[in-house]
């Protein structure tokens, strides 16, 4: 077949020869042997026209200002699986390996690269801190500490406890946040306030302690902890500073003032406004570390004034070199709730009728006994029961607790032994609110 000659208007009585025939009308697509030969041959293209140059075997469109192709270029693929790119041209993505994804990468030359995908995880259970926005305080919402507490007679709102030092009489209170702008939406703080005209200048510890079983994970990894913390108006502390630990160790469920090979993996010292501010420290766990603990000090000086206080909330742990929009540990309050419970249930009634709480048998005149399921599995068996306002009662006639210890326990149920007067041996007895107030039995299982 001939070359091409490109486009030619015939006119009216104009003779159409076999030259024509065969450089115009056979040549729906005409054939060059290169683009030169194309352009010397077709000064005038039409907007439609179209030419194929056999040297880089290309089909062209004549656009109406340039020459396009047409038809595509030859593949760059050369292997199952893959994918045509481009930046300046076209260009191969080869294949990547099984479970990988294609991602977009700016930094890629043709804005693409294979890559193994994230692993999804869950925003919440994340973060190991229980009752960390302050939720819950089964113990009441405004807790006293006399000075010179100890560990065990510490515990304020659930799961953080406050030892004292003389002349330090503080409350730990739960408080609204007021504020959605500075903080998420996290409805209560806990407010940690030296009692005013206390005189007592030794640091002010706020803490929680983790089971080893909850600790582990956190061993060789590098960690942020963040939180939201504000100043009361008279906060003593010099330069309103308030110090923010990890503290580690590696012995099994210790109380932290008793840790076995104690570190420091992370540590910071915020400054404190009376506006809400969010504070973030990292650093990385040692791959022995079994038990850590959460603490937040504070060093106050002088005499406490009435607003010698400091408000957090909003704590969070997590792996990681940087801080993450915060999430509690569950998306309800119920299970935080039986999570805090874990560790410590009150079992509380405001009623005057005939709440029962369990029942029992006398044993003698002097001696009631019953078994008192726990609310949620406990940590270890409890230890210690608390109780306020009961009475044992049979529908006939009442009597008085005077004294009530744990007899035998299992982290799913204690058997206690009561002290009271005019029991009857033999009798059922239920335990009830006496009718004084407030009644409640609590069961102790914390570290």
């Amino acid at each position: 077949m001939a070359a091409g000659q490109g486009f030619k208007t015939f006119a009216t009585g104009d003779v159409l020869t076999a030259s024509d025939v065969n450089g115009y009308l056979m040549q729906g697509v005409w054939v060059f042997a290169s683009a030169a030969a194309r352009d010397a041959a077709v000064t005038s293209p039409q907007q439609g026209n179209m030419a194929y140059t056999k040297d880089t075997n290309t089909l062209w469109k004549y656009t109406g200002s340039a020459w396009s192709n047409a038809g595509g270029s030859s593949s760059p693929l050369t292997t199952k699986g893959d994918v045509w790119g481009y930046s300046t041209t076209d260009a191969r993505i080869p294949i990547g390996t099984n479970g990988q994804v294609l991602t977009a990468d700016s930094t890629q030359a043709l804005g693409l690269k294979w890559a193994t995908p994230a692993t999804a995880t869950s925003t919440y259970f994340a973060n190991p801190i229980l009752n960390s926005s302050m939720n819950v305080w089964q113990r009441g919402t405004s807790i006293s500490l006399s000075a010179s507490t100890t560990w065990a007679n510490a515990y304020t709102t659930d799961r953080w406890n406050l030892v004292t030092g003389a002349s330090q009489a503080c409350t730990v209170a739960r408080q609204a946040t007021n504020d959605t702008t500075n903080l998420p939406n996290i409805q209560y703080c806990a407010r940690v306030q030296r009692n005013s005209g206390q005189t007592g200048t030794g640091a002010l510890n706020f803490v929680q302690a983790f089971e080893s079983i909850n600790s582990i994970r956190f061993a060789g990894q590098s960690v942020t902890l963040s939180f939201y913390a504000r100043a009361g108006s008279n906060y003593s502390a010099t330069s309103s500073a308030l110090s923010a630990n990890l503290v580690t160790g590696t012995g099994t469920d210790q109380q932290p003032a008793s840790y076995t090979g104690s570190a420091t993996p992370v540590s910071g010292t915020a400054t404190l406004t009376t506006t809400w501010q969010r504070f973030s420290y990292s650093g990385t766990i040692a791959s022995t570390a079994t038990e850590l603990y959460i603490q937040f000090g504070f060093t106050p000086t002088g005499t406490a004034s009435t607003n010698d206080y400091y408000e957090i909330t909003g704590i969070q742990l997590e792996i990681g070199s940087s801080a993450t929009t915060y999430y509690p540990s569950f998306p309800t309050y119920q299970a935080e709730l039986a999570a805090c419970q874990r560790y410590y249930e009150r079992n509380t009634t405001t009623s005057l009728g005939n709440i029962m709480f369990s029942a029992g048998f006398g044993a003698s005149s002097t001696n009631i006994q019953m078994s008192l399921p726990c609310l949620v599995v406990k940590r270890v068996a409890p230890t210690t029961i608390e109780y306020a306002n009961l009475a044992w009662a049979n529908g006939i006639s009442s009597v008085n607790i005077s004294a009530a210890t744990i007899n035998s326990a299992s982290p799913y149920s204690v058997f206690i032994n009561a002290t009271t007067t005019g029991a009857t041996g033999g009798n059922a007895y239920a335990l009830a609110n006496n009718g004084s107030g407030t009644s409640y039995t609590a069961l102790n299982s914390e570290i």
